[in-house]
């Protein structure tokens, strides 16, 4: 078959894929009225995942589950935007690591809202100004973000899902490495550079100023003279700056996980994390006796933190991660004899994996 014969064959494919596409929107539209109607949140990460394992399931190839799921990535970020979702807010501008997990999470159809500072985040989604938040919770060389973990102590709002993102740290200048004497970075990313930072730029010869993003440090790189950043490639696409060095991180699996926060619960999907905050009594063994019910329940906890309450000296919350929708019996189970024995119980939200 010749080439003109089989571009046909395409003009063809795509007269019917895009009505159906368009039904498919014209059926999401829907969706958002009955939601609206039913005052529940319009983007629904375990319906997404119940999507993408069928789409998994119906795909014969060539393509790969890779490529479709980059397909309806977009495909559901147009139908967030037909179902009238309002703005995401996220830490940093664009370029900002924490923009690139929201991107991977919605798509890029649906409105962006930049923030100065995670606080300011949560503050959008409290005030309803953004439906939905996206903020760095944990990295995999640095550990929690102390920030996100306090702020999730206070707050009404609730985790609805997560999203992990493989991290790659570049330094940025638009001046030779010898001429750099200041280098732009957030704490979190410091810390993940450690080691090339002391090999290569010493703080004696180039001092470490933090700021509250990624992309900040990018943009005060592009107006100081004799300074650097450490951001992302994109950064340096978005503010000119040039790639003095790539992959600076310490650790070559370097992955940050990002929570999205929003005002709504999700159901379970049958692969789920639960992650909670608790405060115990100051008692020898209080910690054990706290544990005890998630053992005798038989769940499997995947991260345990304690961050001092601020109200006390060494009064401290402990967050947990486990596994299981806290609507699942062994989990109803153990956190109903948590709450019996603890000072303080907050289930901080339910999400798939």
């Amino acid at each position: 078959m010749n080439l003109d014969k089989l571009r046909n064959k395409i003009n063809a494919i795509d007269a019917k894929l895009v009505p159906l596409l368009n039904e498919r929107a014209r059926v999401s539209s829907e969706i958002g009225e009955v939601k609206a109607r039913d005052k529940k949140g319009i983007y629904s990460p375990a319906r997404e995942k119940e999507v993408l394992r069928r789409i998994r399931e119906l795909n014969k190839g060539p393509m790969t589950n890779e490529a479709f799921a980059a397909i309806y990535r977009e495909i559901m970020s147009s139908s967030l935007a037909l179902e009238k979702i309002s703005n995401i807010a996220y830490l940093g501008t664009v370029g900002s690591f924490t923009y690139m997990a929201a991107h991977q999470q919605f798509g890029s159809l649906v409105a962006y809202v930049s923030c100065s500072s995670i606080a300011e985040v949560f503050q959008k989604v409290e005030h309803g100004e953004c439906d939905y938040g996206v903020v760095p919770v944990e990295n995999s060389i640095e550990g929690a973000v102390t920030h996100t973990v306090d702020l999730l102590v206070d707050s009404d709002l609730k985790v609805c899902a997560q999203r992990l993102l493989k991290v790659s740290h570049n330094l940025l200048s638009n001046v030779p490495l010898k001429s750099i004497k200041k280098v732009y970075s957030n704490p979190q990313v410091f810390g993940q550079c450690r080691n090339w930072l002391l090999q290569n730029l010493h703080p004696s010869r180039a001092k470490e100023i933090l700021v509250a993003s990624t992309t900040e440090a990018a943009q005060r790189a592009v107006n100081d003279k004799h300074a650097a950043a450490i951001a992302s490639i994109e950064a340096a696409k978005i503010y000119r700056l040039k790639v003095l060095q790539r992959n600076i991180q310490d650790m070559a699996h370097n992955t940050t996980r990002f929570l999205i926060i929003s005002t709504h619960d999700v159901p379970p999907t049958g692969k789920d994390r639960t992650s909670i905050v608790f405060s115990v009594k100051d008692r020898v063994g209080a910690l054990h006796d706290m544990l005890a019910p998630f053992y005798k329940n038989k769940i499997n906890l995947t991260k345990i933190e304690s961050r001092p309450s601020k109200k006390k000296a060494w009064d401290y919350y402990f967050f947990v991660d486990l596994e299981g929708h806290r609507t699942d019996k062994n989990v109803k189970k153990a956190l109903d004899q948590l709450e019996g024995m603890c000072k303080y119980l907050k289930i901080v939200g339910s999400y798939p994996v």
